[in-house]
């Protein structure tokens, strides 16, 4: 649209002066050619205008059209003196709006075909019979100054706006995705906030049930009885993992506990991580790692690979193989397993809540507490599918991250 309004003030601009030029100065001039040539931008700016109402034109359609208006000046420079009238420097008005509307190789095509206009300008050209009062001689060398200098302020013109429009699209783009970072925040923190309720209102009940079952322990007759024994002691132990699930609730969901952090060595961690998992897969781990080295014990970070565990197992995963491993200053996990892999709608938006081909209330948080956790230590998650079937997934964190302090130092 603003082409479009562009064109028409060029147009009555471009008759303004002809007419202007034609009876009030009295240099002769080919009105009747000329105003036809303006008519042609005329009858293209109505064809845009139809063509604008049934969609967004492309870049060879802008181009087109601006080629057009570069073609329109040249016949009107050249039925009017050539490269010797004062307006040859209209062609820079072409030249940017390409630099603004168009792709970059666009609008550097628009610059050779400008420059090339001109310099057609200064060899070929209907002179003008001007007037005693209004006759100057340009000559060569000035002719071909001009030219240089247009080309000049061109490039520099198309250089200087692409590159303004390149920062101007990474800007946005970048907020897009401290908008999109945000609303992902905001959703952990509201899981965060169900998270700590669920805790303080499934809290009491569980320390409560343990104190009655520990208090049941010591009872006489039950002590007595070797089967109720037994089954007191299952409960005990069912309880105490019904608050170990809750606090592993509690760290992918980004809430803090009380728990100071636990010293351990990083193969520890991930070897425990992988023999632990109880899922129906069989899971394997693959030590690259040329060392050990000693780590703060992240159970955000343990709870998001068991996610990532978990995920393969619910794809049809019969083998899962987890390989650890560092590059440069990354401490790399990969898991591997030959399941279903992952669809296309949902590998494409990898991190993102509630993406799942799993019909069920809730499905497609784990990569989504997993991304986050990662995101939270400085890391990322790439997950692609495998030609030979299955699904792999990549983390990938600064080794400093899990370092002690004493160590990373």
């Amino acid at each position: 649209m603003l082409l479009v309004q562009l064109r028409w003030l060029a147009v009555g601009g471009q008759v303004a002066t002809i007419l202007a030029v034609r009876y009030l100065l009295g240099i002769p001039l080919p009105v009747h050619t000329m105003l036809m040539t303006a008519m042609l931008l005329v009858v293209l700016n109505l064809l845009v205008l139809i063509a604008e109402r049934r969609r967004t034109p492309t870049n060879l359609q802008l181009l087109a059209g601006l080629s057009v208006d570069v073609a329109c000046l040249t016949l009107q420079l050249y039925l009017s003196g050539g490269a010797t009238n004062p307006f040859v420097t209209l062609f820079l008005l072409q030249v940017v709006l390409g630099a603004v509307l168009l792709e970059a190789w666009s609008s550097w095509l628009l610059v050779a075909v400008s420059s090339a206009a001109f310099a057609a300008l200064t060899l070929f050209f209907r002179p003008i019979a001007l007037p005693i009062a209004y006759a100057s001689r340009l000559s060569p060398p000035f002719l071909f100054a001009s030219w240089f200098n247009f080309t000049l302020a061109a490039v520099l013109l198309v250089a200087f706006v692409t590159r303004i429009a390149h920062n101007l699209r990474d800007r946005d783009a970048r907020l897009a995705r401290l908008r999109q970072r945000a609303v992902e925040e905001e959703h952990i923190i509201r899981m965060g906030l169900l998270a700590s309720g669920a805790a303080h209102e499934l809290g009491t009940p569980l320390a409560s049930l343990s104190v009655a079952l520990g208090d049941w322990t010591r009872e006489p007759a039950i002590a007595a009885n070797a089967s109720l024994a037994a089954e007191v002691e299952d409960m005990r132990t069912e309880v105490a993992r019904c608050k170990d699930i809750l606090a592993g609730i509690l760290f992918a969901a980004g809430e803090v506990t009380g728990e100071a952090p636990a010293r351990t060595e990083l193969r520890r961690f991930v070897g425990g991580i992988v023999a632990d998992w109880t899922g129906p897969a069989r899971a394997t781990l693959d030590d690259q790692l040329a060392r050990d080295a000693t780590i703060v014990a992240d159970r955000a970070l343990a709870q998001a690979l068991i996610n990532l565990l978990d995920n393969a197992a619910e794809a049809g995963a019969t083998r899962i193989d987890v390989a650890l491993r560092q590059e440069h200053d990354l401490l790399v996990f990969v898991v591997r397993d030959d399941g279903h892999g992952f669809p296309p709608s949902i590998l494409g938006n990898i991190g993102k809540p509630y993406q799942s081909s799993k019909d069920r209330r809730g499905a497609g948080l784990g990569l989504f507490l997993s991304t986050n956790v990662l995101r939270t230590l400085g890391g990322t998650l790439d997950a692609r599918n495998l030609l030979s079937g299955g699904a792999e997934v990549t983390l990938r964190l600064p080794f400093d991250a899990l370092l002690l302090e004493d160590a990373a130092s």
